[in-house]
């Protein structure tokens, strides 16, 4: 058994438990620190994640574990949004009453699920990499005792998380009892031999429905979305930035292993339920953003609205439409986690989560509404950001399979109107930063030596992204390849 390509989720969860019984020993005034050394901890794995490569065996534990282009891909991806957010955390950290400690430590759990989850290559992990995440993430919602509104989120994403959980359970169990195997390549095997006569048998089509419930909860998609924006809204800032970016992104991969290794051929069938899905998420999501004036509520209607515009990738069911979803989600990555990081900084002193609170921030801080302003125009798609060449290439992967099928070109007009529709809630974020009135609090806004690199990593993500495209073009594709 080849353990040690498990080396980089080992580590992480080592480093977890070393964060959480560091606060055993060190005094209250020092703890807030310790997320400086979970994110030098976490960046350390990055660096020995890039310097791996695909082992000639990328499986493990009975080929439940598979390290492959895909799988390394999303590691680092995730790596990278926990350093981020880590820093953000600590930032965030006087708002936390007590448990600091166990805060640093469930965002390092989490991540260690989602890096289980880009290697899921059997159904029995992927449901225990998505429990790790989701228990995780019960607790770090509802982590702010004293405010009602975190409590009532907790709750909420508590209940409907069970109850597409227990949904999951129910598809896996129908997937198994007429498969008779938990694996991906053995299913996929299955499917493709005529006298199997799965890709007809209607419990084994209700099991996997029933499976797409559960990771349409994790992505935000319509119908599965009601609890994105009171989440959102409720939730730590840090830990709604690590539900936008790392929890969908780890539904987004088990959603393309699933739907291309191990169901290929249903998935060919589907193709007219996934246009559907994916038109409805957009124009739910974008219509609803419009009357928010809550920040992080905007950002959370806005997610869900991107989870529609990913699913127009997973529609196409090409090469291209994956890469472009790795692509698009690297850009979401930098440009929502900078919106995230200005939100903790600039509203910190007041509480205040209102679009109108960014009020004069122009005047307190030029690199924050810089940061902010950025951030709104590349997730409106408006170039040369990252956000622009992502829903190009998305665009691009579907208009490719609409000579074949022409619903896709009435996806891809429904998506521009999307864009469209956007424009007028990202702009009013903008216009609130510079043309808004003045600033309420005429104090600038002081930010801390890694507050700021995180800032200005976030605004290289994002324009490096959208003007130099090749270099993450090609390792979305090499990645895709890779798990064909």
């Amino acid at each position: 058994m080849n353990v040690l390509i498990l080396k980089h989720e080992i580590t992480l969860l080592l480093l977890a438990l070393g964060v959480m019984l560091a606060d055993l020993w060190l005094p209250p005034e020092r703890k807030r620190g310790l997320g400086y050394l979970a994110s030098a901890g976490v960046g350390a794995i990055l660096i020995c994640s890039l310097l791996t490569s695909v082992p000639e065996s990328p499986f493990a534990f009975r080929q439940m574990y598979v390290l492959d282009g895909m799988a390394l891909f999303f590691k680092r991806f995730f790596l990278v949004a926990t350093i981020l957010v880590l820093l953000m955390a600590v930032e965030f950290s006087d708002r936390i009453q007590a448990g600091i400690s166990e805060y640093y430590s469930l965002i390092l759990f989490a991540s260690a699920g989602m890096m289980f989850a880009a290697s899921a290559n059997d159904f029995a992990l992927l449901f225990v990499a998505l429990e790790l995440i989701t228990v995780t993430f019960y607790v770090l919602v509802s982590f702010q005792r004293g405010r009602a509104t975190s409590l009532e989120a907790g709750v909420k994403y508590l209940i409907i998380g069970a109850l597409s959980s227990a949904f999951m359970v129910f598809g896996i169990a129908f997937i198994f009892g007429t498969s008779g195997s938990f694996n991906f390549g053995d299913i996929a095997a299955k499917l493709a031999s005529p006298e199997a006569g799965l890709v007809n048998n209607k419990l084994f089509l209700f099991g996997l429905l029933f499976l797409l419930v559960g990771l349409g909860f994790k992505i935000a998609a319509v119908p599965f979305q009601i609890w994105a924006p009171d989440v959102y809204q409720g939730a730590p800032t840090p830990t709604t930035a690590f539900l936008a970016v790392g929890s969908k992104a780890a539904g987004m991969v088990l959603l393309m292993r699933v739907l291309f290794v191990a169901v290929p051929e249903v998935t060919a069938q589907w193709w007219k339920l996934l246009v559907v899905i994916s038109a409805l998420t957009i124009l739910y999501g974008n219509l609803c953003a419009l009357p928010q004036t809550n920040i992080k509520r905007l950002l959370g209607y806005s997610s869900i609205s991107h989870a529609g515009y990913l699913l127009l990738g997973i529609a196409a069911a090409t090469t291209a439409g994956q890469s472009a979803v790795l692509y698009y989600l690297s850009g979401y990555l930098f440009t929502v986690l900078a919106a995230f990081v200005v939100i903790v900084l600039v509203l910190r002193d007041t509480g205040a989560e209102e679009i109108s609170s960014l009020a004069g921030l122009h005047q307190r801080s030029p690199l924050l509404a810089a940061a902010m302003t950025i951030s709104m125009v590349s997730l409106a798609g408006i170039p040369p950001l990252a956000g622009f060449f992502g829903k190009l290439l998305l665009i691009k992967s579907a208009l490719v399979v609409g000579a074949e099928h022409q619903s896709f070109y009435w996806l891809v007009g429904i998506a521009v109107v999307g864009v469209v529709i956007s424009l007028a809630y990202y702009l009013g974020v903008v216009r609130a930063i510079y043309w808004g009135g003045e600033a309420a609090e005429k104090s600038a806004v002081t930010l801390s030596l890694p507050a700021t690199l995180t800032v200005a990593a976030c605004l290289v993500g994002i324009l490096f992204i959208g003007i130099y495209p090749n270099p993450l073009m090609k390792a979305a594709e090499a990645a895709v390849l890779s798990f064909k």
